[in-house]
């Protein structure tokens, strides 16, 4: 979907009027489009080449798509009449409540129906094309994103992942730990393990302004350590964690302009952006990952 969009804000002259920071119009993924079950094929057709790859461990498909609660009302009130998205959720709202049926007689219970719906739409097309050229490895989903509104409170949209996906892929920010609590509805609701695929923090101490990305600032590489510590040890505890992935290997190019501004100026590696290594944060690394199998025997020992 994140290069489809790509072809798609072209019938709108190159630019959308109204985009969200993922740059999707009206915060939508266009997942009705018969356009994108074509652009499906053609982009995953290249991976028959590793379907026999023993190294491999599985894909993602996109990255932070907007699964917004309120998508029913973005597309009935923002939509034209006769564009698939629009379409597609009028008849859904028919079926459910009616013909006569506004947006004003949406419910919370509809939003999340709806959700789920435009979810699945959305897996279907990707999972039947994905199985079909190589059925050998994972699918890992999505990465879902952590903000307001989204898809890491909705049941209903990880009752759906856990039909399709074999492991949640889940983005975690502005939090300084993952909830224990909310880990386990994950867990719950989707039957289906999850991996933390983004987080991070930076060190004041690096020299570079940290103004951009998600991550929040801490004064210290050493610091920078100590929430790791924390942090992976809050998932080794949750069951349905499976591991996680630190953005990024490398620290942001200042002078490097070609990026996307939220990979700009920021201390988000673990070597610098020529390659010396932050050792205060490795070393609290490494002690953690060396015990990581201990740890969640350790813990599995106290349940």
């Amino acid at each position: 979907m994140g290069n489809y969009k790509h072809e798609h804000v072209k019938k709108y002259g190159g630019t959308y009027k109204v985009a969200s920071w993922q740059g999707y119009r009206f915060n939508l993924p266009m997942v009705f489009d018969d356009e994108f079950d074509k652009y499906v094929e053609q982009a995953l057709a290249p991976l028959a080449r590793y379907k026999d790859d023993p190294y491999l461990l599985g894909y993602f498909t996109d990255n932070e798509l907007p699964w917004y609660t309120d998508a029913l009302d973005r597309h009935l009130n923002f939509l034209a009449k006769d564009e698939p998205g629009y379409l597609a959720a009028r008849k859904w709202l028919d079926e459910r409540k009616g013909k006569e049926a506004t947006v004003a007689d949406i419910t919370e219970e509809d939003r999340l129906a709806f959700s789920a719906f435009f979810f699945e739409t959305y897996m279907q097309k990707v999972t039947s094309v994905l199985r079909r050229i190589d059925p050998n490895h994972m699918y890992l989903g999505c990465r879902f994103n952590q903000d307001k509104n989204q898809e890491l409170t909705n049941p209903a949209i990880f009752k759906v992942a856990g039909k399709y996906m074999d492991i949640i892929s889940i983005n975690h920010y502005r939090q300084w730990q993952p909830e224990q609590e909310r880990m386990n509805n994950w867990g719950e609701w989707s039957g289906k393990p999850f991996l933390i695929t983004e987080w991070y923090v930076k060190g004041e101490d690096s020299g570079l302004p940290n103004a951009t990305g998600a991550g929040w600032n801490v004064p210290t590489q050493d610091d920078r350590g100590i929430f790791y510590e924390n942090f992976c040890l809050q998932l080794l505890r949750n069951p349905y964690s499976v591991g996680w992935h630190w953005f990024r290997y490398q620290d942001n190019d200042p002078e490097d302009l070609t990026t996307d501004p939220s990979n700009r100026d920021s201390n988000k590696g673990i070597v610098d952006s020529e390659y010396s290594p932050w050792l205060p944060l490795l070393r609290r690394m490494e002690k953690v990952n060396k015990q990581a199998y201990t740890l969640t025997r350790y813990f599995d020992s106290q349940k």
